[in-house]
């Protein structure tokens, strides 16, 4: 029986090490790691994520995501900046507006996983 162990605690390990080597390979580089770090900073600020997901359903201008998120105007154009330089939103000109959007549907998605596993986990 204690070699049976052994040899499983020693194939097990073999298992750990292989993946861990595999791990390092497709590591991202320093330079992605920071980027996507970034974005998930983004999102992880309350009055930013509230902006995005206003901004899940459809384009606003900046009066409309004032009202959706019910924040100042200052505070929200302040985090409409932080958002749009971080490429998480964009936005166009329309007249007289400026109108904004989700930049892209990873964004989206990231945003339905993380409130999925949010949902998740306060119901169990």
């Amino acid at each position: 029986m204690e070699k049976r162990k052994t040899r499983d605690t020693a194939r097990e390990e073999a298992a750990h090490g292989m993946r861990a080597e595999h791990a390092k390979k497709v590591m991202l580089e320093d330079s992605m790691l920071e980027e996507t770090c970034n974005i998930f900073k983004m999102l992880a600020e309350p009055s930013r994520l509230k902006i995005v997901m206003a901004l899940l359903e459809g384009e606003m201008c900046v009066y409309h995501i004032v009202n959706a998120v019910e924040g100042k105007q200052s505070a929200v154009s302040h985090q409409l900046r932080i958002l749009k330089d971080g490429g998480v939103i964009r936005a166009r000109r329309n007249g007289q507006n400026v109108v904004y959007s989700i930049a892209d549907e990873h964004i989206a998605q990231m945003v339905a996983i993380g409130v999925e596993h949010a949902r998740g986990e306060t119901e169990n």
